[in-house]
């Protein structure tokens, strides 16, 4: 029995693909009936153009979930100017401060934040200016509670130390009655 039988470079099993035949190249026979390469060419050109529409789907639904964040912070921070109470101490300005400290940052940065989505099939009007309203709405509400905390100069003897100021509507003190 030979050894070096089914043995090609000193391994069993090895395969060479060095063609040394005199075979004409695979390149010039021709190609069966009924195909022809441009026609390849457009299955892969219509793959690809799948390929960008769904890239272009998946950006706009981003931008769109991106428009719609501030609305989880608007809910968040009402509620904490809600627990903030309407007296003015350190703790109820820090929270008011913040909620107009956070939109501003947020309408300042519009461009950076849609910019990874940026397309020229993704328009980005729409999102952009729901995520405007939305964090002038958050504005909004921190210019509320700043008028609620009797913080905001409404009257003008806020300005002019000369003038009366406002006559007080309400006025509420202890339930029990001290002078009898």
């Amino acid at each position: 029995m030979e050894k070096s039988r089914g043995v090609i470079g000193g391994r069993r099993w090895a395969v060479e693909f060095t063609d040394n035949s005199t075979a004409p190249s695979t390149r010039e026979i021709t190609d069966p009936l009924g195909f022809t390469r441009s026609s390849q060419e457009q299955d892969d050109s219509a793959v690809s153009r799948q390929k960008k529409d769904a890239e272009s789907n998946w950006k706009s639904q981003k931008a769109w979930e991106i428009a719609q964040a501030p609305v989880k912070n608007l809910l968040m921070m009402g509620f904490m100017m809600w627990m903030a109470g309407n007296t003015v101490h350190l703790f109820s300005i820090g929270i008011t401060f913040s909620a107009l400290w956070q939109p501003l940052s947020a309408l300042q940065g519009v461009g950076k934040v849609f910019e990874p989505y940026k397309d020229n099939k993704v328009d980005l009007l729409g999102p952009k200016l729901l995520f405007i309203a939305l964090n002038l709405a958050a504005m909004g509400m921190g210019v509320w509670k700043l008028n609620t905390l009797g913080l905001l100069p409404t009257h003008p003897s806020d300005w002019v130390s000369s003038l009366r100021p406002p006559q007080e509507v309400e006025y509420s003190g202890g339930g029990f009655a001290l002078l009898r």
